[in-house]
């Protein structure tokens, strides 16, 4: 059956794997991103201009919607010592607050959806304490909270859920995986000797959107190779 998905993000990474699933299935995608320009030129792909550190332009949107995906995020890795109020300010605007303006806005078409749900990011970060990643896991942390809160209101309505990765191979993460030695010495972190691919973690949205997840919401779903549940000796 052909859905109405609004997915923030979408023209790079597990945002752009994404929307190439969900347009594999025939769905009817509003994609809200900075490039609207950058999407594929399909009929079933409609770009709106959005960015999550301004989310002051109004979107238009279909009067139902049966899924919404926020992919925005941000890596801000630095000592606490150097991290600046504008640093914390940005990281909690990216990854927090655009989702929630984004999903204020789209939340009565949700509610006017079948089986409608509801999927944000998170990060293993929250889970497991990593060194220079306090202002993202206080950002990320937040969306934790979100998505359980969100599952107990919005019910039986709406599904929330969200993902926490690991590193993942993405342009977001570019300063992380540029070499071969920085892609290695990061999978030895994980248990599972690997870091994340997109297209997997994609994957992964889709099952939460889809038919096989209708009994699962206020999940904070860990797909991190490992990392934050187990330590190899």
């Amino acid at each position: 059956m052909t859905k109405h998905i609004l997915i923030a993000g979408g023209t790079s990474g597990i945002g752009a794997e994404t929307l190439t699933l969900l347009m594999e299935e025939g769905h009817e995608i509003y994609c809200a991103c900075r490039s609207p320009e950058k999407l594929p030129q399909d009929p079933h792909v409609h770009g709106l201009a959005f960015d999550a550190a301004d989310p002051s332009k109004t979107l238009a949107l279909p009067e139902t919607l049966d899924g919404f995906v926020y992919f925005p995020g941000t890596i801000t890795l630095k000592p606490f010592g150097r991290l600046t109020a504008e640093d914390l300010l940005h990281d909690l605007q990216v990854n927090f607050l655009g989702a929630v303006g984004l999903l204020q806005t789209a939340l009565p078409s949700l509610m006017k959806g079948k089986n409608s749900a509801a999927v944000f990011f998170s990060t293993v970060a929250v889970q497991t304490g990593l060194p220079f990643h306090a202002s993202i896991s206080a950002a990320k942390g937040a969306v934790e909270g979100l998505t359980r809160s969100l599952a107990a209101e919005l019910a039986p309505r709406v599904r929330v859920n969200c993902i926490a990765p690991s590193l993942t191979d993405t342009t977001l993460a570019g300063s992380l995986v540029s070499s071969d030695e920085k892609k290695a010495s990061s999978a030895k972190r994980h248990p599972l000797n690997r870091i994340g691919d997109p297209k997997e973690i994609a994957g992964l949205v889709q099952f939460l959107l889809g038919a096989q997840s209708l009994f699962m919401t206020g999940n904070v779903i860990k797909a991190d190779g490992g990392l934050s549940s187990l330590k190899l000796f």
